[in-house]
């Protein structure tokens, strides 16, 4: 199948509608439109010009009303625009009506959403989760795609594994579904394996959060080496990526890299991602990763923090990280003492974040000294289990051991306490 860096780099105008009728999520402004012009660079086309029309609902023909749908046809033909890309979500009939009226294919900004994410997944998790959300996607579409339908492997929107499937039937596509939806249960199945392994060890995890973009990779590879690619442009990291990181000398936890949120996400897309997204409803600690000199920084906050109250844990702690501070207006930095400043590619502030993750998770953590006698030489390999081991030593007096342990250890083994430390 051709890919971009094959054929020409196509050219989009890009179009968007703002109407009195739609929620905030639905209409389109200036900022949301520059955001899909980074979403188009992202899926390697480039931006001719942009048009944004204002009226109280949309047209119920051409969406735009007929005026300005000849003004973006005549904005392509200027431009020679290969496509059309709405800010907007589009029905079947919309889409048709405009690639009449318009003369070229017409994409909304789900399509050119998951058009990124078919480049982007790497692993059979990441692609499994890719082909169900375009089904999801184009299965209630198939009867009205008019011209897209014929448009296969054409280039932005017609990647991954969803469009060679397009001409099967509906009944066939959701057969295709049903077996993605188990082999993405059978995953779920092993990563709840794997994290009850991980809470048996007592292991914590914190999980990295954050507009897409805001540099969630960076931070992991600064905290961890981690050496995952961290490039600037959305959506760059799909697939999650876990590793241990060593916070303190008395606490080691996992920390997870997610996928990046943005405003309007396709609402398929995350039930499609969940395998992926449900590592933070088990997170014992958020990292939200801020864009500190992000001019929409505070709209993107609200869109981040409505997706965690629907994933995380209700009572899920959060520590607000604001990045990139070293390119941001040193008065427009909070000054709230909770929140973590930080310059990840430099590592300015990441002692910091750190303390904050350690003050989080170390939270009825006890250090202490035990003397436990041979006769519960046991506990030993329980507590190398359940507990972080700083030394051991077999005395004439019985087994010495000293240990980070949780509140209801220190309790258990308090007969056989020598000291508690700092």
């Amino acid at each position: 199948m051709e890919r971009l860096n094959e054929v020409k780099i196509e050219k989009a105008v890009l179009a968007g509608l703002n109407a009195d009728v739609f929620t905030r999520e639905e209409t389109a402004t200036d900022a949301s439109l520059d955001e899909l012009e980074a979403l188009l660079e992202t899926a390697g086309g480039t931006c001719a010009a942009k048009l944004l029309q204002n009226r109280h609902a949309p047209d119920p023909h051409s969406f735009l009303g007929e005026g300005k749908a000849q003004e973006l046809k005549e904005l392509i033909e200027n431009e020679e625009a290969d496509l059309a890309i709405f800010d907007n979500e589009l029905s079947p009939s919309q889409i048709r009506a405009l690639e009449e009226i318009l003369g070229v294919p017409v994409l909304d900004r789900s399509a050119l959403i998951l058009d990124i994410f078919a480049q982007r997944a790497k692993t059979r998790e990441g692609r499994l989760q890719v082909e169900l959300a375009q089904y999801k996607y184009l299965l209630p579409k198939l009867s009205g795609m008019g011209k897209s339908m014929s448009r296969l492997g054409g280039g932005i929107g017609t990647r991954g594994p969803g469009e060679t499937k397009l001409e099967t039937d509906r009944r066939h596509i959701r057969e295709r579904m049903g077996r993605l939806e188990q082999e993405l249960r059978e995953v779920r199945q092993v990563r709840a394996v794997q994290r009850r392994q991980r809470q048996k060890n007592s292991v914590p995890v914190a999980a990295l959060v954050g507009y897409t973009n805001a540099g969630k990779s960076t931070i992991l590879n600064a905290l961890t080496d981690a050496g995952i690619p961290a490039n600037n442009r959305l959506f760059d990291t799909l697939d999650t990526t876990t590793r241990q990181l060593t916070v303190s000398d008395t606490l080691s936890v996992l920390l997870s890299d997610t996928v990046g949120f943005i405003s309007k996400l396709p609402h398929h897309l995350v039930e499609a991602f969940k395998a992926t997204l449900e590592e933070l409803s088990y997170a014992d600690l958020l990292i939200h990763v801020i864009d500190a000199s992000d001019p929409e920084r505070e709209e993107h906050i609200r869109v981040v923090e409505k997706l965690i109250s629907q994933l995380a844990k209700e009572d899920t702690p959060v520590v607000l990280c604001y990045n990139k501070c070293d390119l941001a207006d040193p008065a427009e930095l909070p000054r709230d003492r909770e929140a973590v400043l930080l310059c990840a590619k430099s590592g300015e502030g990441k002692q910091s974040l750190l303390d904050a993750i350690e003050a989080h998770l170390s939270k009825g953590q006890r250090h202490a000294r035990f003397l436990l006698p041979y006769s519960m030489g046991g506990q030993v390999e329980t507590l190398h289990k359940t507990a972080k081991v700083l030394a051991c030593d077999y005395t004439e007096r019985g087994i010495e051991i000293e240990v980070i342990c949780d509140a209801e250890t220190f309790g258990r083994l308090g007969d056989c306490l020598l000291e508690e430390l700092p």
